[in-house]
């Protein structure tokens, strides 16, 4: 075995080598990395929102400029609403109810204001809303309300204001750090009220309070009589029932939902990291022809002398066993400096990832080390392969012929 190290090591090319090298890895890195940020990305837009299941849609009515401008109301009568309850794919419905009353509102985290605004408040029937009674109560008196916030909002804090000011970034677990004050006016009074955030949700796009309280603070700070929805939310037996997309076209309604964009999105995500992943494939192929041609050469140039080892009594497969660990130590050490370049890669785009969605679970690097454990297997069985049959065909039936 020593005599065939010898003759390796006599008659290989270093440039050649180093030129696969660098070719393979920057192919199974490109390989790699693919697989792992679309698993690091792909929570992003499939994660599930903490306050409303995804059987609940929330519809409202389309606003174009010919309806602006006829004066037709966005609104939904007590006939449209009756007309939506009695679809059979619906089984239940709510309706949002605003704040009929000035509201103003002072956030602040750790001290610093962050947000100082005329706002307004929306409601829905509270078992629309998937949170703990405990949380989600609000009893006549008391001077806490509980609060649900758009993700919009910690997503902007969080991305922009908490990162150029140095300040910490919330999550679920840290909404114990907001200051939410109230400012409630109306009908001849003025309130302060205490909000205590409990969560966020990327399906809403207003700040939900329960449905005690805005009918509580309603009919305190004003005298006007409720108005007719704009928005109604139904929970429906099954989102994807084709009867569902065909009466909101039928009715000109339109579902206020991100889940047809974040299938989109996914989509494209798909077919971006498909294209990478395919560039990197073919790169890892042509490296891959290239190391093949390299052992060939140098089977080639050493024919003769690996013709006279089988001869005093070498098997095939020691003969071939050299030049197939040359290959495997190349695979190895290409598939370890891959993980370790992915592993400080994903620390950067994660920080930023994690920035945007604290929430989000980030997952681990296991997957990626899997994946590229599965391709050094696989290159390197078929390198020994190739390898063991140039050994043998052209070699030791050459010598027995």
């Amino acid at each position: 075995m020593k005599l065939v190290w010898k003759l390796l090591r006599h008659h290989i090319s270093v440039p050649q080598f180093v030129g696969f090298f660098f070719a393979n890895l920057m192919g199974v890195l490109i390989v790699i990395l693919g697989f792992q940020f679309y698993r690091d990305v792909e929570p992003v837009f499939t994660q599930p929102d903490s306050f409303m299941s995804a059987d609940y849609l929330i519809i409202s009515k389309q606003i174009s400029i010919g309806n602006t401008l006829s004066g037709q109301s966005n609104t939904f009568t007590g006939a449209e609403i009756n007309d939506i309850s009695s679809q059979r794919f619906v089984n239940k419905t709510g309706q949002f109810t605003s704040t009929l009353y000035n509201v103003s509102a002072y956030m602040g985290v750790g001290g610093s204001p962050i947000l100082s605004s005329e706002i307004f408040f929306e409601s829905v029937p509270d078992d629309f809303v998937d949170a703990s009674e405990d949380d989600w109560t609000w009893d006549k008196g008391s001077s806490v309300v509980p609060i649900i916030l758009p993700r919009t909002y910690i997503n902007m804090y969080n991305f922009g204001f908490a990162q150029s000011r140095s300040l910490p970034k919330i999550s679920e677990g840290l909404v114990g750090m907001i200051d939410f004050r109230i400012l409630i006016s109306g009908n001849g009074m003025k309130d302060e009220y205490k909000g205590k955030v409990i969560g966020f949700s990327s399906r809403l796009n207003t700040i939900l309070v329960p449905q005690a309280f805005m009918d509580w603070s309603n009919a305190k700070y004003s005298d006007r009589q409720p108005e007719e929805p704009t928005r109604i939310v139904i929970e429906v037996g099954n989102p994807t029932d084709d009867r569902i997309s065909r009466f909101i076209d039928e009715n000109g309604y339109e579902v206020e939902d991100n889940k047809l964009n974040a299938e989109k999105n996914m989509f494209f995500l798909r077919m971006v990291v498909s294209l990478v992943m395919s560039v990197g494939i073919i790169i890892s192929v042509l490296s891959f022809y290239i190391l093949m041609l390299s052992i060939y050469l140098l089977v080639q140039k050493n024919s003769s002398k690996l013709e006279n080892l089988l001869l005093i009594g070498y098997s095939p497969r020691q003969v071939a066993f050299p030049y197939q660990m040359l290959t495997a130590l190349l695979n190895l050490s290409i598939v370890a400096v891959a993980c370790v370049i992915i592993y400080f890669v994903r620390r950067y785009y994660m920080d930023t990832i994690e920035s945007i969605y604290p929430n989000l679970n980030g997952g681990t690097l296991l997957p990626s080390m899997v994946f590229g454990g599965v391709l050094f297997v696989f290159i390197t069985m078929i390198n020994s392969l190739i390898i063991r049959n140039k050994v043998t065909n052209d070699i030791w039936k050459h010598k027995s012929e």
